[in-house]
């Protein structure tokens, strides 16, 4: 059974409390660490910006990127990849 570990996380400044599994800490700690990086990176490039325009900029690069990564993973999309190369190939040999 695993056991529930309290922790607080930091982000641009402000603690978040939150009760995890223990073998989640390290990935929650790293989420975290590149979070505030990212809003970091933000923050020195747009000084005219606050930190809730950061956080948002930095969660619309995130989730495309984890839309992104999902379509590549989805099945469906693969199969359907196939199909078409399958259908290319066939159209392919029938010419030749």
């Amino acid at each position: 059974m695993d056991e529930k570990l309290s922790i607080r996380i930091n982000i641009i400044d402000r603690y978040y409390p939150l009760k995890i599994d223990r073998r989640d800490e390290e990935k929650i700690r790293k989420a975290g660490k590149i979070i505030n990086e990212k809003v970091l990176q933000y923050k020195q490039k747009y000084s005219d910006k606050d930190a809730q325009d950061f956080l948002a900029m930095a969660a619309l690069q995130y989730v495309t990127k984890l839309m992104d990564l999902e379509e590549q993973e989805n099945p469906s999309s693969l199969l359907e990849s196939i199909r078409e190369l399958n259908e290319e190939i066939e159209v392919y040999l029938k010419e030749e």
